[in-house]
């Protein structure tokens, strides 16, 4: 296989979050196709292409590490808060004219010809399975602190976490969902799809390959845990609130008659 046929796609989870109005306003070169979400260029000088989206990932196509270390760089400019998790995936881009039709492996694809369109389907998916890589790792951590909490109310029967730390909790698990909500767009289809059989086998094929919408229902699943417990802390917590306050009105009541005896 010659190097001329081979396309390898890297897919980086770089931030939270970009700006990407901001960011193809100072890129400096007009995009191949973009919207509000995500911005594709095709850089044909070196026969590079470069997918970003407002998710925080960013996939680059025969980029060398120098060229993508820079680029890193550059739209970290833009982010509202760096990952720091090391999450990215590497895929292969095969080419092989006598062939017919698509082939997907687990590590690469085998294409009989390449477009800017074909690539950015390929991208688009990898690009959606780092992501939810991400919002795997942040689901993880809310289902390992809440089960920390469950065992605490089984081995003690009480939580002893302050109802500031509980509502930061809670915070943080309602933005873990609303980002994944945002995102809901991730599971569409882009328009090239729909008027083009190959390109939608192809997208079809992928989202199988990664299996990008059963892990997204499983991450909803397991958030819907996650509530569900909330809604259990929440209610031990009140009645913890509940019944302290009764004692400050017994102890204030016993006050008041402690002063009336000793004044009459």
């Amino acid at each position: 296989m010659k190097e001329a046929d081979l396309i390898k796609i890297e897919a980086i989870q770089i931030a939270e979050a970009f700006n990407i109005k901001k960011l193809r306003a100072e890129f400096g070169i007009e995009p191949y196709s973009g919207s509000p979400s995500e911005i594709f260029y095709t850089l044909s000088d070196k026969k590079r292409y470069l997918y970003i989206f407002d998710y925080g990932v960013v996939v680059f196509a025969n980029y060398t590490a120098v060229e993508k270390k820079e680029l890193i760089l550059f739209v970290q400019n833009y982010a509202t808060t760096i990952v720091y998790l090391d999450l990215f995936e590497e895929y292969l881009i095969e080419i092989d004219k006598s062939i017919s039709k698509v082939v997907i492996k687990n590590d690469y694809v085998l294409v009989p010809y390449v477009d800017p369109s074909v690539l950015r389907i390929i991208m688009l998916n990898i690009g959606q399975s780092v992501a939810l890589d991400y919002y795997e790792v942040l689901t993880d951590a809310l289902i390992t602190s809440s089960r920390e909490y469950i065992l605490e109310l089984e081995q003690h029967g009480k939580l002893s976490i302050s109802k500031i730390n509980l509502l930061k909790y809670i915070g943080k698990v309602l933005n873990v969902k609303n980002s994944i909500v945002d995102n809901l767009y991730i599971l569409d289809d882009p328009n090239i799809v729909w008027d083009n059989e190959e390109l939608h086998l192809l997208n079809r094929h992928l989202k199988t390959n990664f299996d990008i919408n059963p892990r997204f229902k499983d991450l909803d699943y397991r958030l819907d845990i996650v509530e569900d417990n909330l809604r259990l802390f929440t209610d031990v917590l009140n009645v913890r609130e509940s019944s302290r306050l009764e004692w400050i009105v017994i102890i204030l009541i016993f006050i008041e008659i402690m002063i009336a005896l000793l004044f009459h």
